[in-house]
């Protein structure tokens, strides 16, 4: 081969996902040397375990985005719906009524989501958007009253262990995410559903007319994530004790779609899968652990995510360019 070849050859093979992973080395690498305490086992550990449900929300994003759409409903009903469930609990509840109510609200609410989406045509921008505003001000009004914190309840037994236990010295939030990672891959992969999702993005028009029952594979979508979010929030309120709501009114919905987007899935649909999501939540998780460590201050932590974001979105645009039908349909 020729050297001048090689440069191109070598070009040619790199795509987003290799990139980010490179960079995610560079990072891991540079804040090694750097940072005195960044190798540190327990550093790794909760470096990982930090970003475990920022994956588990990004895999409920990813099944959504490849669908060509967006939810951003997910925090608010992964901390209503939990919230809720915790409540119950500290009320008299099982453990398992407690943990049904919760799921059905948001899987319901999910639910109504996909169906405004796909049946009254909704874009999912505004549908989720509006979702996420209602699903917080129904459950701070109506169903969790007097607080914006709901700690666990003494009686919740076994289900405590998801966020504090741990498998041969692995966090427990570790061990969910990479199982969640594990159903969603083969769903995604090996299943008609998962692989009429992929169609869907790719061509939504070709899909409806080769026969794909596109409505109710869009709701499904919907369905699914809720489902996804309303075990990040069992993850994220038992290892730290609690569900603040007040996270809704952060930015962890733009977190999740930085993850999604910066390892690569195409917001144009039908581009990308699971690896792609672990790949984005590894990069965010080293470059947060790090700027922590260096103590740079959370707003400009916030800053310099919001600049990574767009640069994905734009990487993006490149990669994947919209084509006739996607411009019609409006992408999201």
């Amino acid at each position: 081969m020729d050297d001048r070849t090689k440069p191109q050859s070598i070009l040619r093979h790199l795509n987003q996902e290799k990139i980010v992973f490179l960079l995610t080395i560079v990072l891991f690498i540079l804040f090694s040397i750097i940072l005195p305490n960044f190798l540190a086992a327990n550093n790794i550990l909760s470096l990982i375990r930090s970003v475990a449900v920022l994956g588990i929300l990004g895999l409920g994003m990813l099944i959504v985005v490849l669908g060509r759409g967006i939810d951003l409903s997910l925090v608010a009903t992964m901390a209503i719906s939990v919230a809720w469930s915790l409540q119950l609990m500290s009320s008299g509840m099982s453990v398992a009524s407690a943990m049904t109510v919760g799921l059905a609200f948001a899987v319901g609410m999910s639910l109504i989501t996909g169906i405004l989406i796909a049946y009254a045509e909704i874009p999912s921008l505004f549908a989720t958007l509006a979702m996420a505003t209602f699903v917080y001000g129904f459950g701070r009004a109506h169903l969790i009253t007097g607080t914006d914190v709901v700690y666990l309840p003494p009686n919740i037994g076994w289900l405590a262990q998801l966020g504090q236990g741990h498998v041969a010295g692995i966090p427990m939030p570790i061990i969910v995410a990479a199982g969640l990672a594990l159903i969603v891959f083969l769903f995604l992969r090996y299943t008609k559903p998962g692989r009429f999702i992929y169609a869907m993005g790719d061509n939504f028009f070709t899909a409806r007319t080769g026969g794909i029952p596109v409505r109710p594979i869009l709701v499904m979508q919907y369905v699914m994530a809720g489902g996804i979010a309303f075990i990040a929030g069992i993850v994220t309120s038992t290892s730290a004790q609690a569900m603040n709501t007040r996270v809704v009114n952060s930015n962890m919905i733009y977190d999740v779609i930085l993850v999604v987007v910066l390892g690569g899935v195409g917001l144009s649909g039908g581009r990308g899968n699971v690896r792609n999501v672990i790949v984005g939540t590894l990069l965010i998780g080293v470059l947060m652990n790090g700027m922590t460590i260096m103590d740079i201050q959370y707003t400009v932590q916030n800053v310099i995510k919001s600049l990574i974001l767009l640069l994905a979105i734009v990487v993006d645009s490149i990669l994947n360019p919209r084509d006739e039908q996607t411009g019609q349909q409006g992408d999201i």
